[in-house]
């Protein structure tokens, strides 16, 4: 259907004298998917961390690009602010509604169908409310593969991965989102739909369109359907686990591997001492440390081989054998079967886990150059040991593509609020660290509500501007996610 007008979305008869908004929007998408009750919101009003709860004045679950189309016509028409969201596992504030009960959560999770998939083309075409765990069983049925893996596969959307440019475990192989999107289908702020699902991989016709609604976190439009890359899949894989001497031993190891089995390396993860202790110290399905040496630091790693002719386990025993020798790595074990590997993976994948569970944390979600990963960690360390003797650093992430999580838990014996007070100055130490290794202070998570004013602290002027002005030149009401990314006041300074 097409977006209607406002006449057509406000009809004079049967409309609740309460709320006839409300009896409008049940007219698009039906009354079962206008959610006003507290308990059939609660889910959608509140992020993963608890740190954003808010309060709609409605959930919206449209089930078709038409409907998406209509329910943000008629939000536009009447200056109702819209807040898009996916499988709102979003760590950064930028998919739940504010307290203000103004906003209208646009959730796309009736969007679900798989459209297309060619796998003579290698493209795979879904609705933004398809979880990534469906793409990849979609594309495995197919013999092929989607290559975007993270912790949350399970729950996080097409949207959702979209809006914020998600990386994941894969990322030096395959790249990020960004890189693996072919085409989009948008809803603008004014209900018209951007028909952009292109499966090409060349396409001069002028602007790459695309690219403005990736990473953009719902600011820009509504992504409801997009159109990926598939690749072939592995026939082999090898997954390890080090023990490193320290952080520059496992950012050698990456080019040694790298130089000894090419671009087979799919996924190369640091894990420190702290973020491992703290999975072992829980019931997490019996987990053990993989080594009986004792280390501060470890490397897993994958290498895939998509060929049956090839096996790569030779090349990689070779490296691992050489860095032994020379004192790179500690002690390594390479994982006998596709159990074992899933067991090595889960100590990684459970370290968000165990530190929710170990109690309140302070997060960070930066990159620098791959090179300098160990500056940062070295940096960014000794300056909050100086600011609070005994904060325990909890550092884990994508040396591959130079992104850490780098996190913090409370030193023992200090109360979490009192640790939690001191937030900002955390931030402040961690962010400029990272600007002066001219880094970014958000390499996959987003800006959100969360990270706003280290943007406009760290971000160049000129690019702030240039954002600010895509924003209104697509949304100049300030219809989609309002305050989130760019703060109000600053669309503001240039209207």
């Amino acid at each position: 259907m097409p977006a209607s007008t406002p006449a057509e979305v406000f009809p004079m008869q049967g409309s609740d004298p309460r709320d006839p908004f409300i009896d409008a929007l049940a007219g698009i998408v039906g009354a079962a998917n206008v959610l006003t009750a507290e308990e059939d919101v609660a889910r959608y009003v509140s992020d993963w961390r608890r740190n954003y709860p808010g309060a709609a004045r409605a959930v919206v679950r449209p089930g078709s690009t038409a409907e998406v189309a209509a329910v943000v016509a008629a939000c536009s028409a009447q200056g109702v602010p819209v807040v898009p969201q996916g499988g709102n596992t979003g760590l950064v504030g930028g998919s739940t509604p504010d307290a203000t009960r103004t906003e209208v959560v646009l959730s796309l999770d009736r969007m679900i169908a798989v459209r297309r998939l060619d796998p003579l083309n290698n493209t795979l075409t879904l609705e933004a409310g398809c979880t990534v765990l469906t793409a990849q069983e979609a594309a495995s049925a197919a013999g092929r593969l989607f290559p975007l893996s993270l912790a949350s596969e399970g729950s996080a959307t097409v949207g959702g991965v979209l809006s914020t440019n998600a990386g994941g475990e894969q990322v030096l192989r395959y790249g990020n989102t960004r890189e693996l999107t072919l085409g989009v289908e948008v809803v603008l702020a004014d209900g018209r739909v951007l028909d952009n699902l292109m499966d090409l991989r060349k396409d001069n016709t002028g602007y790459d369109l695309k690219q403005l609604f990736i990473g953009s976190e719902g600011t820009l439009g509504v992504v409801t359907a997009a159109t990926f890359r598939l690749y072939a899949q592995p026939r082999s894989v090898v997954t390890a686990w080090m023990a490193v001497r320290d952080p520059q031993a496992a950012v050698e190891m990456l080019t040694r591997l790298a130089n000894g089995v090419g671009e087979r390396v799919t996924a190369f993860e640091l894990i420190g001492r702290q973020a491992l202790s703290q999975v072992l110290a829980r019931p997490l399905a019996g987990m053990r440390d993989p080594l009986e040496a004792d280390y501060d630091w470890a490397v897993l790693f994958d290498v895939s081989e998509t060929s049956p002719r090839l096996d790569p386990s030779p090349a990689v025993e070779d490296v691992l054998g050489a860095a032994m020798e020379e004192g790179l790595v500690i002690d390594a074990v390479i994982a006998a079967s596709e159990r074992q590997a899933h067991e090595l993976w889960a100590l990684r994948d459970h370290v968000p886990e165990a530190q929710r569970l170990d109690g309140p944390s302070i997060k960070h979600d930066i990159s620098v150059a791959t090179s300098l990963i160990p500056d940062f960690i070295a940096e960014a360390g000794a300056a909050l040991e100086r600011a609070m003797p005994g904060i325990r650093v909890v550092c884990f992430g994508h040396v591959g593509d130079g992104n850490l999580h780098y996190n913090q838990s409370k030193p023992a014996g200090m109360a979490g609020h009192d640790f939690l007070a001191r937030e900002d100055e955390i931030h402040d130490i961690v962010h400029s660290v990272t600007a002066r290794l001219h880094g970014s202070i958000s390499a996959e998570h987003g800006i959100g509500r969360l990270k706003q004013a280290a943007l406009l602290e760290h971000k160049s002027p000129v690019a702030i501007d240039l954002m600010a002005r895509i924003k209104l030149a697509l949304d100049p009401a300030n219809t989609f996610n309002p305050g989130r990314v760019l703060p109000r006041e600053r669309l503001d300074v240039v209207r």
